[in-house]
């Protein structure tokens, strides 16, 4: 399976920024990728935006299985910056919600569209690939 199939099939990225400490920070995030670049709907208010803020590496990782040969996965390192326009926030919070929900008119999609008010743009630097 090519790389970007694969990103685009899964649902979950685990997204670590790095805390004005040094330590790094890790959660669980649905994302949607262009092909280039990943989008993930947030908080201005979260941890992950407010790391983003101070400094701009992450790393993340989507994978997928537990036995082998069905083990693969994907990680990067990149850039990250905060999209803060209210009008391009809710138009790609959009497409990411409909990754998951069948249609925006769901309370819990509504709720999260209302919650969302920044984007986080990744842009990876580079991409390692895993199969066992």
């Amino acid at each position: 399976m090519k790389s970007k199939d694969f990103i685009k099939s899964q649902k979950i990225m685990r997204l670590a920024t790095i805390e004005p400490n040094g330590n790094p920070h890790i959660v669980p995030v649905w994302y949607n990728y262009s092909g280039r670049k990943f989008y993930v709907g947030t908080s201005i208010r979260t941890k992950k935006a407010k790391n983003i803020r101070l400094n701009t590496k992450v790393s993340f990782c989507i994978d997928m299985g537990t036995n082998s040969p069905d083990i693969f996965g994907v990680m990067g390192v990149g850039r990250a910056r905060l999209i803060l326009d209210n009008k391009r926030v809710q138009l790609i919070a959009r497409k990411i919600l409909l990754r998951y929900f069948k249609s925006l008119r769901n309370r819990s999609a509504q709720q999260l569209l209302n919650e969302t008010d920044c984007i986080i743009e990744i842009i990876p630097k580079r991409l390692t690939t895993w199969k066992f």
